[in-house]
């Protein structure tokens, strides 16, 4: 009986005493880390130029649209030229309209104005917050002859809160456009 008391005994102290202590663990965070940015000057037979992110893909084409890629965010932005004729105002209303045409998804629309009386370039950025499928879209213009009105894409489902830190990298650099834009005449 003894024999039994004792085996039973250390037996429950095996067990008792190899049972590791379980520590929850901590929640985790995405750490995304951006190069910082360097910037060439983007030149075409367009009728302006622009610095832009050398982590980008600049493609300008014939009607001088511009698709600015991003392979490692998986986004583009996309860029219409349309020269002014005598149609200002309908240009700046079809912006408008392509910003406000995300109101359905959006959680809200922020609009931030540019003005470089200097070089002539004028317009605005658009931040759409939410799940829209456009975050950021602009225009600029010289008011009398040259339009650009641009959008941000990316190639995911939208969900703001995990695109937002691409998308504030991207933003730095569509600022960066917007302050170096030149028209060529």
């Amino acid at each position: 009986m003894n024999k039994i008391i004792i085996v039973s005994l250390a037996i429950g102290l095996f067990l008792t005493s190899c049972a590791e202590e379980t520590l929850p663990k901590p929640k985790a965070f995405l750490r995304l880390a951006y190069n910082e940015a360097s910037y060439q000057k983007v030149t075409s037979d367009c009728p302006y130029t622009f610095e832009f992110s050398k982590e980008a893909v600049v493609q300008p084409n014939e009607k001088c649209w511009v698709n600015i890629s991003y392979p490692a965010l998986k986004a583009s932005l996309n860029i219409t030229y349309r020269p002014v004729e005598n149609n200002l105002r309908e240009l700046l209303q079809e912006s408008e309209k392509l910003t406000y045409n995300h109101a359905i998804k959006a959680d809200g629309i922020s609009a931030q104005p540019f003005d470089d009386a200097t070089k002539k370039v004028f317009g605005a950025l658009s931040e759409v917050t939410g799940n829209a499928a456009s975050p950021l879209q602009f225009h600029l213009t010289d008011s009398t002859k040259h339009f650009i009105t641009g959008a941000l894409y990316f190639k995911v489902q939208p969900n703001y809160d995990s695109i937002l830190p691409a998308v504030k990298y991207i933003e730095k650099d569509l600022k960066h456009l917007m302050e170096t834009l030149e028209w060529r005449n």
